[in-house]
């Protein structure tokens, strides 16, 4: 479990909503996705675009996603999104979401990222590689 926390505020816009004014769900997945590099950014001190020169990586690769919709969130609305890596293991992560819109919890979700590199026989495919030790404990 890490202990750093990146937190970031967004007013709800007009093309995050459907008809009714209300979020599209998947946009919830677009904030998360947004989040995730902003928490690698804050944590590490390196850009998203030096983030992959910096570390020889490709990324950090989407592998699964998940969201728990409890509340509506509308046009105008103002809200928090709070993240924060859970879980290292060797090669992966899971990063945690937590979406506040008025005081309250409207969104969690939850993604599972990879550590990936070009793959050493095929350069054009990619594979995992062992998260490094300090980069870990940039996350306290």
């Amino acid at each position: 479990m890490t202990t750093f926390t990146y937190r970031r505020e967004i007013r709800i816009a007009w093309a995050h909503c459907d008809p009714a004014g209300i979020v599209f769900n998947p946009r919830f997945f677009e904030f998360f996705d947004t989040n995730t590099w902003g928490l690698f950014e804050a944590a590490l001190g390196v850009t998203q675009q030096d983030l992959a020169a910096t570390y020889g990586i490709v990324g950090i690769a989407l592998v699964d996603a998940r969201g728990n919709f409890m509340k509506p969130v509308a046009f105008g609305d103002t809200v928090e999104i709070v993240s924060r890596v859970s879980e290292f293991r060797r090669a992966s992560f899971d990063v945690e979401h937590r979406l506040i819109n008025k005081g309250e919890v409207a969104v969690e979700g939850r993604e599972s990222r990879v550590w990936a590199v070009r793959h050493a026989e095929d350069p054009e495919k990619i594979a995992t590689a062992p998260i490094p030790p300090e980069v870990i404990k940039k996350f306290g």
